[in-house]
C-alpha cells in the first residue's frame, strides 16, 4: 500500500533523513586505502546509536551490518568485514538508512579511494548526474516511469548497463514501501506521484553489461563480467513543485 504522510510524519522523516545522511558523509569522510569496510561499518553505527536512532539495515532479513559496503564489482549489499581492506584506486558504495522516531531515511553514495582510474570517475560521475537529473521528474502529476526513463536514457547513451533486477522505493514507517521505482521505464506508465509520497531514488550503474550475480554469501551482488558498479541514492518528498530531498545536511540543507 502506498502512504501519503502527513505534515507531522514528513517533519519526522526529514529527520531521520537528516540522520542517515550525517551517518553516510561520516563514513565517506574516512574512506581511505587501509581501512576496513567493518571500520567504516562501526563508524555509521555509532553515528546512527549516539544520535537515538537504529541503524535500518542493521538485522533486516538476518544482514548482518549495520550498512551495505560494497567495493568495485559489488553494486549492492556488500557485507562488512575487517578482512576487506580498502586500497589506492577501489571505489566503494557506502549504503546507510536510519530509523528515528519511528520512520526512515534511506541513501547512498559511492566514493573514490584515493586516486581512481578515469574509467571509475566517469561511472561515478555519470551515475550521481542521473540521481540529480531523474529528480527533476519526482513531482506531482508524473509517473514513477518518467523516474525510471530519465535514469535509462541518460545512462545507456553513455554507454552503461542499467540493472533491472533491483530498483528504489516508497519509503515511510517501513523501509521498503510501495512503489516500487525502477532505474529503467517508459514515460507515462506507472504509479502517479501525489505530494506527501515519500521514495528513494537509486540508480545502480555498471560499467559494462547490466546483467549481475550474486555471491554464495546470500547477499553481495556483482556485475556479471566484474567490471565497475555505481550507487547513489537519495530519500525524496514529493511536493507541489521541486521534490524535497530529505538526506541532507541537518545544518547546511546540502545533499551533495
Amino acid at each position: 500500500m502506498i502512504t501519503v504522510k502527513s505534515e507531522k510524519e514528513i517533519e519526522l522523516m526529514r529527520k531521520a533523513g537528516q540522520l542517515s545522511f550525517g551517518a553516510l558523509m561520516a563514513a565517506g569522510r574516512e574512506v581511505k586505502p587501509g581501512v576496513s569496510t567493518k571500520y567504516l561499518d562501526d563508524i555509521v553505527r555509532q553515528y546512527i546509536e549516539s544520535r537515538g536512532g537504529t541503524p535500518n539495515c542493521l538485522g533486516y532479513g538476518g544482514f548482518p551490518g549495520s550498512a551495505c559496503i560494497s567495493v568495485n564489482e559489488e553494486i549492492i549489499h556488500g557485507i562488512p568485514s575487517e578482512n576487506r581492506i580498502l586500497k589506492e584506486g577501489d571505489i566503494v558504495t557506502i549504503d546507510t538508512g536510519a530509523t528515528l522516531d519511528g520512520f526512515n531515511g534511506d541513501n547512498a553514495e559511492t566514493f573514490a579511494v584515493g586516486e581512481v582510474s578515469k574509467n571509475a570517475r566517469d561511472l561515478m560521475k555519470v551515475t550521481k548526474a542521473a540521481l540529480f537529473e531523474a529528480m527533476e521528474f519526482a513531482v506531482a502529476g508524473n509517473r514513477v516511469g518518467d523516474i525510471g526513463a530519465c535514469v535509462q536514457r541518460y545512462c545507456e547513451l553513455r554507454g552503461y548497463g542499467v540493472i533491472r533486477e533491483y530498483c528504489g522505493h516508497g519509503i515511510g514507517k517501513e523501509l521498503h514501501e510501495e512503489p516500487s521505482v525502477p532505474n529503467y521505464g517508459r514515460e507515462g506508465h506507472g504509479v502517479r506521484l501525489v505530494p506527501g509520497m515519500t521514495i528513494c531514488i537509486e540508480p545502480m550503474i555498471n560499467e559494462g553489461t547490466r546483467h549481475i550475480k550474486q555471491l554464495s554469501d546470500g547477499w553481495t551482488v556483482v556485475t556479471a563480467d566484474g567490471k565497475l558498479a555505481a550507487h547513489f541514492e537519495r530519500t525524496v518528498l514529493i511536493t507541489g513543485g521541486k521534490c524535497e530531498i530529505l538526506t541532507r545536511d541537518a545544518v547546511t540543507g546540502s545533499a551533495e
